[in-house]
């Protein structure tokens, strides 16, 4: 199901991925999950793990622009990946709406990993507070959405969405590297767009 209609997105290509935005409009900055966000949420703007769901047919979608999508692309060797323009501020918030419109698509809470290039996603710190066995326990379980940061995605599994905040680091070709490898189906990535394609382009 279409989201973000405002925002243009990338595909994989030969060439490489390249933004393109639509004719005559400008990317403006994801407006924020409506309520405010405590570190000590459970998850921000869900309260809890929602109901396995099983994984929509294969097809390929008509893309709309910006919008992150569940994937139902039939090549699963590489997944499709969506671009949301955002600042380095405002990278957490795109990633955090991102993740609520995709479970009000239908997306399992389970099949989403968020990776942060800079600070920590507030439900991770808050979750690391009670030490590292806990939280981890919490990634091999899978019934909910995981946040960590990028320098840990050598030990996170393989899930079908993953979702990179560009909320710092000059250097997160690696991050993306590492996000890529893991999305079973769909990459989306929210931050800078000439940044993020400097580094796509480059062939990561």
């Amino acid at each position: 199901m279409p989201l973000i209609p405002e925002e243009p997105q990338i595909h994989e290509s030969a060439q490489g991925p390249r933004v393109t935005p639509a004719a005559g409009r400008t990317a403006s900055t994801p407006r924020p999950v409506p309520g405010p966000r405590s570190a000590a949420a459970p998850r921000p703007g869900r309260p809890g793990p929602g109901p396995a769901r099983p994984a929509p047919p294969a097809q390929r979608p008509h893309p709309t622009p910006g919008r992150p999508q569940p994937d139902r692309s039939e090549n699963r060797s590489a997944p499709q990946v969506q671009l949301i323009p955002a600042s380095a501020a405002g990278a957490l918030d795109a990633a955090d709406e991102a993740v609520d419109l995709l479970l009000d698509s239908g997306r399992a809470p389970g099949d989403i990993l968020v990776l942060t290039t800079g600070e920590q996603h507030p439900w991770a710190a808050h979750e690391l507070s009670f030490g590292e066995t806990a939280y981890w326990a919490q990634h091999e379980a899978g019934d909910d959405v995981f946040f960590a940061g990028a320098a840990a995605a050598d030990r996170v599994r393989t899930r079908p969405v993953v979702i990179v905040a560009v909320n710092g680091s000059d250097d997160f070709s690696g991050a993306l590297t590492g996000a890529r490898e893991r999305a079973g189906a769909l990459l989306i990535v929210c931050g800078d767009p000439q940044r993020i394609n400097a580094v796509l382009g480059a062939g990561v």
